[in-house]
């Protein structure tokens, strides 16, 4: 199948506290995979990333055969993905300053900041509303250029605080959910705090830290190849340009590099939201799907702040629609889009997007082994 590759820049009326009523305009990836002279089968799918990977280094991996996006494109579908403010492509305001940076890890970012310094900006970047403002924007502007009136939602670990909570509020627009390692706080907060929000606009994640935390994660001898790191480190630094120069010097004289990626604050996405009006599980089918070593969508232990405290099952018993699926994956983490599960991954979402069922069921708790057998859960 032959797949076509467009940028798209869709112009928003920003609600980021930092440039409201600003116009802005949000990247968009395209990988169009639709079979020619067929605009009625047409069925788009829109991904979107989650805290701190950008969309591209997420979902659009070019190393052999990671590049989720072109799979799905591959078997005929039109697959958009999009930057939220703060992250990637899209608008980074008052993230290039080196003192917006969270105070614990400006040290991280660009000698000589000799301990932390007040940010210019002191307060959280973005929240729950303006990325689901975002969102929307992107859906309409998704049903208006392709003619369709619903678009599949396919959604990587915080990217549920947008994509749950939109679809709960607008099922007409939304034809499914497929949810990998979605973080959910079953107890979290329903109502927003006065914004914007004391804090800072800007978290970095380093070469360093990003193995240490995918590296607790991995247990198992296939479920990592030995050079992704430096595959998928290289995209993210393919996608920030300014966070690239920062980081500690090298012995070769240049900057380390760092992902910047946004700070923000969320609410309207636990287990009294998940399960209203049965609209998840009814209107929109929903496929939820976590590796069995994930220990951030999974807080291992439990944290005693309502707000931080993450499980995966609990956003299943939340949902209160009969069409709801959850699969725990063998051998994967958080970062199951560049392990060893991945190819399973693109399969399992491709039936999903045709049939809204696994193994011929629309309800139920799955397990996947690493051969993509999926079983019944004890």
């Amino acid at each position: 199948m032959a797949v076509t590759t467009t940028d798209h820049w869709v112009k928003h009326k920003s609600t980021v506290p930092a440039t409201e009523n600003e116009q802005v305009e949000l990247f968009v990836r395209e990988r169009d995979g639709t079979p020619p002279g067929s605009p009625t089968n047409r069925k788009a799918v829109l991904m979107l990333h989650g805290r701190s990977v950008p969309v591209l280094a997420g979902f659009d991996l070019q190393h052999t055969s990671y590049g989720w996006a072109e799979a799905l494109a591959k078997a005929g579908y039109d697959v958009f993905m999009m930057d939220l403010t703060g992250s990637g492509r899209s608008p980074r305001p008052r993230m290039e300053d080196p003192c917006n940076v969270n105070p614990n890890q400006q040290v991280e970012v660009m000698p000589p900041l000799y301990g932390p310094r007040p940010p210019s900006y002191p307060y959280v970047l973005t929240n729950s509303q303006s990325d689901q403002d975002e969102l929307s924007t992107v859906v309409e502007y998704i049903r208006s250029t392709r003619n369709v009136s619903k678009v599949a939602f396919i959604g990587w670990s915080a990217a549920a605080f947008a994509m749950g909570p939109y679809a709960i509020k607008n099922p007409g627009k939304v034809e499914s959910l497929f949810l990998l390692a979605p973080i959910f706080p079953p107890l979290g907060p329903s109502n927003p705090p006065t914004l914007p929000a004391p804090g800072f606009p800007t978290h970095v994640l380093t070469r360093k830290s990003l193995d240490e935390s995918w590296k607790a994660q991995v247990h198992c001898t296939n479920q990592r190849e030995a050079d992704i790191l430096d595959v998928v480190w290289s995209a993210l630094m393919d996608n920030d340009p300014i966070g690239r120069t920062w980081g500690k010097v090298q012995p070769n004289g240049k900057p380390a590099g760092v992902n910047r990626f946004r700070n923000f604050v969320t609410w309207g996405w636990n287990k009294t939201t998940a399960g209203q009006d049965g609209i998840l599980g009814g209107g929109v089918p929903v496929l939820i799907v976590h590796g069995e070593f994930d220990t951030t969508a999974n807080t291992t232990p439990p944290n005693p702040n309502p707000a931080l405290d993450f499980h995966v099952p609990a956003l299943y018993d939340a949902i209160t629609g009969l069409n709801r699926i959850l699969v725990t994956v063998k051998c994967a983490g958080h970062s199951m889009p560049w392990e060893g599960q991945h190819k399973n991954l693109h399969n399992l979402s491709k039936h999903w997007l045709k049939q809204l069922k696994v193994e011929g069921k629309t309800k139920g708790r799955f397990v996947m082994a690493e051969d993509g057998v999926i079983t019944q859960a004890p």
